[in-house]
């Protein structure tokens, strides 16, 4: 009696096994999609499905905490239904084939788990991580909740054989590494949108200009105190509110003797309050009493510890000081948001560039401009590292006090001097770089 009614060699328990081999294929193909998944899938977008209550989406989030294991998982349980897969595969093809069927196996193997349990699998997993890392998220909870004592030996062993050539596992990313994934995520979104409108790319240069917070100090931002409107006390108060009424700040520092003993702020409102309540004994207005007490920053601020400060003390104005308390400048809040979202003007600002395009393509500049306003304006790469504007850049690369129509070439820019007052560059023409040419051939 016998398994093979049809007498070609194909019984009953050959067919159950190769029902059983495209089984473990199926496994196969399972466990190579959840790794792809599970690893492509985008951190940002399933943390905030979690954070909209989807369940599965946490699951995933949880299992991805603890990846080591549910690698150790995935490959065991891999490795288990391939190697099974190739034995059966070897059994059936040497009952049919003889010895040769090792060969057939070997072959036929080789190319179904290629095919079916890596490439295919893991092309649909990569295209859509998120749904299949979802969808797979339940049954490999379970598991590596089964494998878990397999994974955690072979873990056990994997560790002490790093230690021992002295290599460390780190699990999480640093500040730095995150910070970096951050931009490149960002960039990336910008090349993909690149056809789309203006305003992408301005978001994303205002989300480079938040990272970049931390590490701009006040004094690259300031107002210089040479450009800095400031009452002298000493002024008879008719005239100090002429001068109030004739500028177009909210908030005047006051001085005594000299600029750099500022005493206090005076604001707009308040003295506007003095003048109505003196009528037209304007001269008794008392100047001191009516301004607030000076807030003085060390110019070495960072502006997004500047920028908590102005929220905490709930103030907009502070004034920059040196290291020996010199007076430097002032910042505002203002400046700061500007350095984000860029230039906000009003009403009242008077917009003065400083910066004028000629004919020729190359710029006219104020020495007062400031580099990162020239680098985000015209997308140019001038170094601020040294100098925070273009005439401090002149003056720190020449290492000297030039003189007017000097040249000079650096970083790829032309500076010419256009004027000069005292030891002061105040103007400058710079011509940047020409665009290279493909050479023909």
């Amino acid at each position: 009696m016998t398994d093979d009614p049809a007498g070609d060699g194909w019984s009953t328990m050959t067919l159950i096994t190769i029902g059983v081999i495209f089984l473990l294929l199926v496994f196969s193909a399972f466990f190579s999609s959840s790794e792809t998944a599970l690893t492509a899938a985008s951190r940002a977008r399933l943390h905030s499905l979690e954070q909209r209550g989807n369940r599965r989406a946490a699951l995933v989030n949880s299992l991805r905490a603890h990846m080591e294991r549910v690698i150790g998982a995935i490959l065991l349980g891999n490795n288990l239904v391939n190697i099974t897969a190739s034995a059966l595969a070897t059994s059936v093809l040497i009952s049919i084939f003889g010895e040769t069927g090792v060969v057939y196996a070997t072959v036929a193997m080789t190319v179904l788990v290629l095919i079916f349990g890596e490439i295919l699998p893991k092309t649909i997993a990569i295209n859509n991580p998120d749904r299949v890392a979802i969808a797979v998220g339940p049954i490999m909870r379970i598991i590596v909740f089964a494998f878990s004592p397999l994974t955690r030996v072979v873990q056990i062993l994997v560790n002490a054989l790093l230690r021992l050539f002295g290599a460390r596992i780190r699990t999480e990313i640093g500040r730095e590494q995150a910070e970096e994934e951050l931009r490149g995520a960002i960039d990336l979104h910008l090349t993909a949108a690149a056809d789309d409108a203006a305003e992408v790319r301005h978001a994303g240069a205002m989300l480079h200009s938040i990272l970049d917070l931390d590490a701009v100090t006040v004094e690259d931002i300031m107002v210089h105190r040479r450009s800095v409107a400031m009452i002298d006390v000493s002024e008879p108060p008719a005239v100090v509110v002429d001068q109030v009424l004739a500028s177009q700040f909210t908030r005047l520092p006051l001085f005594e003797n000299e600029p750099d003993n500022i005493i206090g702020l005076l604001h707009v409102k308040a003295l506007l309050r003095a003048v109505r309540t003196e009528g037209v004994h304007v001269d008794k207005i008392d100047l001191k009493a009516l301004a607030a007490v000076p807030w003085f920053i060390p110019n070495t601020t960072s502006l997004l510890d500047q920028l908590q400060a102005f929220r905490s003390r709930r103030e907009h104005f502070a004034i920059v000081v040196d290291e020996y308390g010199a007076l430097m400048g002032i910042v505002t809040l203002e400046d700061i948001l500007e350095e984000i979202v860029g230039q906000i003007d009003d009403e009242h600002d008077v917009h003065v560039s400083g910066v004028r395009r000629l004919p020729d393509g190359t710029y006219e500049i104020d020495g007062s401009v400031t580099i990162r306003d020239l680098n985000r304006e015209f997308g140019w790469r001038l170094p601020d590292d040294e100098a925070s504007t273009v005439a401090g850049l002149v003056l720190y690369e020449a290492r000297r006090i030039p003189s007017v129509g000097q040249v000079f070439v650096f970083h790829g820019f032309r500076f010419q001097v256009v004027e000069r007052q005292r030891n002061q560059i105040t103007r400058l023409r710079v011509t940047p770089a020409p665009e290279p040419v493909a050479a023909s051939a």
